[in-house]
């Protein structure tokens, strides 16, 4: 693996590691971590592919956004990110914020995705939900973050400890500024390609877990009956960090993702 800093089309730099050979699969982590989250996943696939793990604005050595960005501009900066890589069109993944940024790439970018995979993803929060989210991104743009909370939505009680420590650890060190700005983006994402999911045509997997009450079962199975052709799956007994926890049951689903042979119509 090497992780290194490039230059993006309008000056700014991003962070990413790069493993492997062969066809490209970029990878977009969540909110308050990193491109190190995707470690067991870049193991697996650099076997074959060319693996690329991208630090989100203002996270790991990425750039903030400037001003007050939303989704959109989340996904016009991927779509730059992919095309400064010149790996287009390329498998595309992404985790809770990643998976936003991924939809929209999806919607927006098709020719730059050639199939897209979104893992615990939000959609269409219900009013209480949403408003929950909404104090949490003005509480963290006012007074910072505590790592305990996130945590405890994340990870079930004695869940893997290892995994858990290395969570805290990159909440405790993310750019405060590019936390609360990404996190606000993404508080205020959940219904902006909603709309347009039928516009999709390449192979898409959506991913959750049984007890990710925010990133539930119920948002997977919507956005998977949007979507044309897309497969939801539900791993069972698990959280939001399901990558980090049950690397092997989410990377066997990557793998039929991957292969699987549908062209975008």
């Amino acid at each position: 693996m090497m992780s290194k800093t490039l230059p993006a089309s309008d000056g700014s730099r991003f962070g990413l590691i790069e493993a492997g050979e062969g066809p490209p699969l970029v990878l977009f982590h969540g909110v308050g971590l990193c491109a190190e989250a995707w470690e067991p996943q870049i193991a697996a696939f650099a076997t074959d592919r060319r693996v690329l793990a991208v630090d989100l604005p203002g996270h790991g050595r990425s750039d903030v956004l400037p001003g007050a960005p939303m989704l959109p501009d989340y996904v016009r900066w991927a779509a730059g990110v992919i095309g400064a890589l010149g790996v287009a069109p390329a498998a595309v993944a992404g985790h809770s914020m990643g998976a936003l940024i991924a939809m929209g790439l999806a919607v927006e970018f098709p020719d730059l995705v050639e199939r897209v995979c979104l893992l615990n993803p939000v959609h269409r929060r219900a009013p209480e939900a949403r408003e929950a989210v909404l104090a949490r991104a003005r509480d963290l743009a006012e007074r910072g973050g505590d790592p305990e909370a996130p945590l405890a939505r994340w990870f079930l009680p004695g869940e893997a400890p290892d995994a858990r420590a290395k969570v805290a650890h990159w909440l405790r060190t993310v750019n405060p500024e590019g936390y609360a700005r990404t996190y606000a983006a993404f508080a205020a994402g959940d219904a902006v390609y909603a709309g347009r999911l039928q516009e999709v045509r390449c192979p898409m997997l959506v991913l959750t877990s049984e007890f990710d009450h925010n990133s539930s079962p119920a948002m997977t199975q919507e956005i998977a009956r949007a979507t044309p052709g897309a497969r939801a799956v539900v791993i069972p007994a698990e959280r939001h960090m399901v990558t980090l926890t049950a690397p092997a049951a989410v990377n066997a689903e990557l793998r039929q993702w991957l292969e699987d042979r549908r062209k975008a119509a």
